[in-house]
């Protein structure tokens, strides 16, 4: 199993990131929440990592510390939540709201994030909640705030809008529901990460 890896981010299309490890080119999906604090394109980074092998695919799931990835093979382990689902969940929501979210039964907040309704929502309050009581009680309390990283390249603002919607469609949104999402938020010289960012918030 991949576990760990230690290598320079060649690109960033969020919510993919592909990381060059010992002359390999690892592509890595990532919550949004973790996206964020990348650093800029050609700087060393170590992520912890998921590998998920499916008849179809290998999949390789990314974050910045053990604690996001403790939460994700939680949240995979709960019936009809698959590793997207949970990748859009974490996406929509930081580990310690998604903690706070679920202690205290925030049903409402849950079902605004893509692909969950109120079923899988009481599901997730109910099975992720026994959970947490086996994890370390300050598992994911964690003070950092987002870093969002200055973008390099000059792109007009409907590309930028145009690849943020592409990530919330990717996300589990669906394409008119993500360009609305965007619309909102969208201000001059917002790069693709803020925008993203900012459309998952209004969301909640």
């Amino acid at each position: 199993m991949i576990g760990r890896l230690r290598g320079i981010i060649l690109e960033k299309q969020p919510p993919l990131v592909l990381l060059e490890a010992n002359g390999v080119g690892y592509e890595v999906a990532m919550p949004m929440t973790c996206f964020y604090e990348l650093p800029e394109l050609g700087q060393e980074v170590i992520l912890f990592t998921q590998f998920i092998v499916r008849e179809d695919a290998q999949l390789l799931y990314g974050f910045n510390d053990k604690q996001e990835r403790a939460l994700f093979r939680e949240l995979i382990k709960v019936n009809g939540i698959g590793p997207k689902l949970a990748l859009a969940i974490l996406s929509g929501m930081s580990a310690q709201q998604f903690v706070t979210a679920v202690e205290q039964q925030q049903i409402a907040a849950l079902v605004k994030l893509p692909g969950v309704g109120k079923k899988t929502a009481e599901r997730l309050v109910v099975e992720m909640k026994d959970r947490f009581k086996g994890l370390n009680g300050d598992l994911f309390n964690s003070s950092r705030e987002p870093v969002l990283a200055n973008s390099v390249a000059v792109s007009s603002a409907a590309d930028i809008e145009a690849e943020a919607a592409a990530a919330l469609v990717a996300l589990g949104y669906k394409p008119q529901e993500a360009s609305r999402m965007v619309s909102k938020v969208a201000k001059a010289g917002a790069d693709c990460e803020t925008l993203i960012r900012d459309a998952l918030r209004a969301a909640l």
